[in-house]
Parts: structure tokens; sequence; C-alpha cells
């Protein structure tokens, strides 16, 4: 037998173990990610908090830190994750979509139903979608969410930052409108505001007419998202035109290039970036 043919059969011989080896596969796991269940208490829900603390976390026991609150945990979470070189000392805090929900029930996914503030005129889509619970999704992170996490981390209650994009985007407009306080920084990444524009300043909180609070805005959309700029644009404008005492800035950037989905990797660097600068 020559050389060719016994490294051939050297080569059949092995096959099984290579191909074994080759399907052993295992799945990426981001680091140092806690995540926790937690139950809205008024509405009876199941969700889950991706939660992340920064790298001395453990040592600067006498220190306390802003907190990056986050709908659509699951996607985010890699996202802001990776620009923690942009801002070390911060707690990221993820929120999930419903984890129990009745898969017979045709909801879906319940983002449509916690970040949404009007009801769908559709009478087949409501029934299926329950359009419009954004105000028991806000009870649900001020009064179940944020108290977990000042109870059980060392969050610097003063300094909390809300981040959404598109439909999470729309629900951070209404916290800002409704409940201003419930954050110092919004971050909001192509909202979905389309329609409820009118909705949101009849909601209009009285403290934001006040100096008690002192609130920052970030606001993006892309360059190419020419039928939803017209809407942020009016949404920009009339914050401007209204004068609100609480709102001591506001960052509005347009991505170039951009449309929709691919503007959402810069709103999250340029955002992190910009929520650093106030840091300091």
């Amino acid at each position: 037998m020559n050389i060719k043919n016994n490294l051939l059969l050297a080569f059949l011989l092995l096959l099984p173990f290579l191909t074994v080896q080759a399907n052993e596969t295992r799945d990426l796991v981001l680091p140092k990610i806690q995540i926790v269940p937690i139950k809205d208490s008024g509405a009876d829900r199941q969700y889950e908090l991706y939660i992340k603390l920064p790298e001395g976390y453990t040592k600067n026991k006498n220190k306390s830190y802003p907190v990056i609150y986050f709908t659509d945990a699951d996607t985010h979470i890699e996202l802001l994750s990776g620009t923690e070189f942009l801002m070390e000392d911060v707690i990221l805090v993820g929120i999930s979509h419903q984890t129990d929900l009745n898969k017979d029930s045709g909801l879906r996914d319940s983002r449509a139903r916690d970040y949404s503030i009007s009801k769908s005129s559709n009478p087949e889509r409501q029934a299926k979608y329950q359009f419009g619970q954004a105000s028991i999704h806000l009870t649900f992170i001020r009064n179940d969410v944020i108290k977990y996490i000042e109870s059980n981390y060392r969050a610097d209650p003063s300094n909390r930052t809300y981040f959404g994009f598109s439909a999470g985007g729309l629900f951070g407009a209404y916290a800002l409108m409704a409940q201003p306080d419930s954050f110092k920084n919004y971050i909001l990444g192509s909202p979905s505001l389309w329609r409820d524009i009118p909705l949101l300043f009849s909601l209009e909180n009285a403290a934001l007419n006040t100096k008690d609070l002192e609130i920052n805005l970030f606001i993006t959309y892309g360059e190419l998202e020419e039928d939803l700029s017209v809407h942020v644009e009016e949404f920009i404008g009339k914050l401007k035109n209204k004068k609100y005492e609480a709102l001591s800035s506001i960052k509005h950037l347009v991505i170039e290039s951009s449309g929709h989905s691919d503007s959402f990797p810069m709103v999250g660097v340029r955002s992190v970036k910009w929520l650093s600068n106030l840091q300091k």
C-alpha cells in the first residue's frame, strides 16, 4: 500500500471524530448579565430584567451609579453592553417582553400592547394586539422595576435614563409627557409617533412647567426615514414652542444615510456618548 493510500485510510478512520467535533457547538452567553424574573404587580404579568453591573461595582461599595433602563431587552442588551467603553460607570437594566403570554390569545408579542398609547380603530386588530396600554406598562416600570433596582442595587435615583427605539421610542415620549419624573434623561430613537402627537400633548404633566425637574432629551431618526421624520420634527417643534422649564436640553440628531433599522446601532453609540458627556 503506497503513502497516498495510507493517508486516505487514516483520513477515513478519523472522519467520524472530525464530524462529531464540528457539530459540537454551543451558544455564546454574554458575560455578567443577570436575568431576574419580575412580576407586574398591577396587571399580573410576568417579565424579566436583564441587568448588567459596571466593572468596579463590587469593589466600590460606597458608590452609587446612574442607570439606563431600556425596553426590548433581548435585542438592545448587546448594543448597549458594547458601549461600555463610552460610559463605564453605569448599570444597564433591560425590560423584556411579557414572558407568560397565553399563546392561544393571538397576542404574539406584548410590545404592541405595552408601548402603544392609543387603541386601533380596527376592532379585529384591537382584539388581537390590545393596543394602548402604555400607562399600565409605565406604572409597572415605576412601581415594580425601578423600586426593585433601587432597593437591591446601588442605583442613583436622581440619575435615571430611559432608552427606547421605534415603538420603544414612542413609549419613551409617552413617559416624558405623562410622567416626566420617571427619568432624568430620555433617549428616543426613531420614535413611532405618527398620529399620536396630539394625544401626547393632551397628556402634558404640570411638572414639565416647573423647575422641580431637570430633564434632558436625545431624539433622532434616520436620514432616509422621510415619512417618520415629519412627525418627529413636529414633536420637537411643539416641545420647543412650549418652552417647558423642566426640559433643560434637547439634542436633535439625524443619522446620515440611514433608514429605520440601520440607524439603530448609531443611535446607541451616539446617545451613550451624549449621556456620558452629560455625566461629566
